[in-house]
């Protein structure tokens, strides 16, 4: 009697111990590196752009958030800025097609044709496209984009008309405006014809030089000068913005008037600009990069043109060079910089 108790009890200590051995095997398959890997996967985003100090870089995660996003919690972010070295552009958007992520936003207006020739599988989400996206081969048509790119287009084109009415307002004696532009860059085609055809209808002589690299700049502000120009007018190109710093102090020291295409030259100290809103432009980007994560094909997405323009105004740039700003333009500034 007491052996067969020894021997039942003898069987049935095997049972804890093959349950133990399952439990075990069970745990290491749930936690070996790769099915962790699995459970843990987060959907990553590139975001590639020239400024890191950008304030559309907040915007742009501002609008992850309120689409319920949390950098590091639901979803991973790979940075990666030029800090305004633009000849980096290729390098970093190799980086973000090597490490396979999900969706890729396209931070500046001159990343997009890189990114065009970087990748046809990965989804791309323009921030901001100052060009004529279909006339530059980016996409099929604003309505059905039809390849791997979509998103927001800073492309409107009454825009260059709306500044030169706007210089007219502040300048009631404007009568030469100097451009300065680059042919090679399609938004400022656009823009050149549409300013130049604004303009004449108000009386006023347009002077156009050429800048296509860094030394060009010097030589057509000069030829602004030498041309008697009373305003100064740039429009948007990937150069301008690199060079903002260096147009706004020239602009200064020939007392030129300048309006501009982005917010940022007259907090470098231009004098106005008249844009698109950046920061609703940008929390839009991050409402495709929920779409395509969710699903979405980018040839699907319709893109978007901007809806909602700002005039910022600096008096201090104005006081500088002795110009008084008109209550009519003031009273319709959506910043004052004082």
């Amino acid at each position: 009697m007491k052996l067969g108790n020894r021997q039942q009890e003898a069987g049935n200590s095997k049972i804890p111990g093959v349950f133990g051995f399952v439990f075990c095997a069970l745990l290491y398959a749930l936690l070996s590196p790769a099915n962790a890997q699995q459970a843990n996967k987060l959907p990553r985003v590139g975001y590639l752009a020239s400024d890191s100090r950008a304030p559309t870089r907040k915007a742009f995660r501002q609008g992850l958030v309120e689409l319920g996003y949390v950098e590091g919690q639901n979803i991973l972010i790979e940075w990666r800025f030029t800090e305004d070295k633009p000849d980096r552009f290729p390098e970093l958007a190799s980086q973000l097609v090597r490490l396979n992520v999900d969706v890729i936003v396209a931070g500046n207006s001159g990343v997009v044709s890189i990114l065009h020739g970087a990748t046809k599988t990965i989804p791309i989400v323009m921030a901001t496209y100052g060009g004529d996206p279909v006339a530059d081969g980016i996409v099929t048509s604003f309505a059905k984009p039809g390849g791997n790119i979509t998103g927001v287009t800073s492309l409107s084109p009454e825009l260059g008309g709306k500044q030169v009415e706007l210089l007219k307002e502040t300048l009631p004696k404007l009568s030469r405006l100097s451009v300065i532009w680059n042919p090679d860059e399609s938004v400022t085609r656009v823009q050149r014809q549409e300013v130049q055809t604004v303009a004449a209808s108000r009386g006023i002589q347009t002077l156009f030089g050429e800048v296509r690299i860094t030394t060009d700049l010097d030589k057509a502000i000069e030829f602004a000068t030498a041309e008697r120009a009373d305003a100064l007018l740039v429009p948007r190109a990937g150069i301008f913005y690199l060079l903002r710093n260096r147009i706004v102090s020239l602009a200064a020291q020939h007392r030129l008037p300048g309006m501009y295409f982005a917010s940022e030259f007259v907090q470098a100290g231009g004098l106005m600009s008249y844009s698109g809103n950046n920061d609703l432009q940008y929390k839009r980007a991050a409402t495709y990069v929920d779409k395509i994560l969710k699903g979405a094909k980018p040839a699907d997405l319709p893109l978007e043109a901007p809806t909602k323009f700002d005039l910022v105004i600096n008096l201090r740039a104005a006081k500088q060079i002795g110009l008084t700003i008109p209550p009519n333009v003031l009273a319709r500034a959506d910043r004052v910089i004082r």
